[in-house]
């Protein structure tokens, strides 16, 4: 099974700083993934440092320690208590999980997850642990075994509060609106992306807030159990152009989605398999060349400019509706991606009149892999030909 996972958050309103903290983490090779939800207490700058520190610290327990129980037992008996409030300064939910679907997970003050079985909620065991430092804090840990279309839901308190205090919902939409929110979404599309579906879930609790602002920090984690969405990217000409044959053709023989970025590549898959180019004049937004089409590829673009470009948008999370956004959609909607880069020079790439801050393609790809990677938790693999 793939494990995809998906987050997305927005702040309290009126606030400039996040005060939920998330973090994820895949190790390649064990098919093993940590994640960590934390929510700071209050808003603000304050919050953000908190759930921060929270998250990260867990992160770094659970990553040594053999045992996620350990490690986040640590964490409760270590947290300070806000002496005006009398709570915690931040809570948190914690998984760690692997792709046979053996998960573990704790909670700590968090709403409860949902773990979601054919639409239906499935309701696991637990073991309470008490703090030895505050015995009014206690921690919830399952022991589930996940099966394919299996979903995990962790949210901040964001959430189930939604619309506290208002004569429809006077204490919020609690557990059971997430709930309804969910299961009504899965029932219409039942393949939604973990991505796709956290947005969907903050959306519709912006919705129900008065006057659609957020009267605290709302964050969603959703994980998804399925089969992977591969593809395949081919950027640059092969050293040998005796090969241009067979990895034309190992290109167009894969399976899942697949993209160009290279006019050069492209060329040379027409060339080899005599297949038609047509350049889409109506798409040419920005200052980047448009996109193509070949029968049977899904995405071609040019090369280096977009692929600087579609870095530049996965790091800052921002996109255009330009070749490179459409790229990075490429790149978010699959789960093991395969770049194929040819490492034959291409003089164009050396002409004076480009923008200096063109790198050469290697590096490009090298920083593309990295944030994909680390910041979206895709699996990667990259050959050179």
């Amino acid at each position: 099974m793939f494990i995809d996972i998906g987050f997305y958050q927005k702040k309290k309103y009126n606030q400039n700083a996040f005060g939920d903290f998330f973090l994820s983490k895949r190790y390649k090779d064990t098919g093993r993934i940590i994640s960590v939800l934390s929510d700071g207490l209050g808003s603000g700058i304050k919050a953000n440092i908190l759930a921060c520190m929270t998250a990260s610290m867990l992160m770094k327990f659970i990553e040594a320690h053999s045992d996620i129980k350990d490690a986040c037992e640590i964490i409760m008996n270590s947290l300070p208590v806000c002496k005006v409030r009398k709570i915690s300064y931040s809570t948190f939910s914690a998984i760690d999980c692997d792709e046979d679907g053996n998960a573990k997970i704790v909670e700590e003050g968090n709403p409860e997850f949902l773990w979601i079985r054919n639409n239906e909620i499935m309701t696991p065991e637990y073991k309470v642990i008490t703090s030895t430092t505050f015995t009014n804090r206690h921690m919830h840990i399952y022991n589930i075994k996940l099966e394919k279309g299996d979903r995990i839901i962790f949210c901040s308190d964001g959430i189930t509060q939604a619309a506290l205090g208002t004569k429809e919902l006077r204490l919020g939409i609690r557990r059971e609106g997430l709930i309804e929110i969910v299961r009504s979404k899965l029932k219409d599309f039942p393949d939604i992306s973990s991505d796709e579906l956290a947005r969907y879930i903050v959306r519709q609790v912006e919705i129900i807030e008065p006057d659609h602002k957020l009267k605290d920090d709302t964050s969603v984690a959703c994980i998804y159990f399925r089969n992977p969405r591969e593809s395949m990217i081919f950027t640059g000409p092969p050293y040998d152009m005796a090969q241009d044959n067979y990895y034309a053709a190992n290109f167009y023989n894969f399976k899942g989605k697949k993209a160009i970025a290279g006019g050069t590549t492209a060329n040379l898959i027409s060339r080899e398999l005599n297949i038609e180019i047509e350049a889409d004049r109506n798409i040419n937004v920005g200052k980047l060349p448009g996109i193509s089409h070949m029968k049977g590829v899904d995405l071609v673009t040019e090369g280096i400019l977009t692929l600087t470009k579609t870095a530049e948008y996965l790091e800052s999370g921002i996109k255009s509706d330009d070749a490179a956004g459409k790229l990075m959609d490429f790149f978010l909607d699959s789960d093991v991606i395969k770049f194929m880069v040819g490492v034959k020079l291409n003089q164009a790439h050396y002409n004076p009149n480009l923008p200096i801050e063109i790198e050469i393609r290697k590096n490009i790809i090298k920083k593309i892999v990295k944030l994909l990677e680390d910041k979206y938790t895709k699996k990667v693999d990259v050959t050179y030909i």
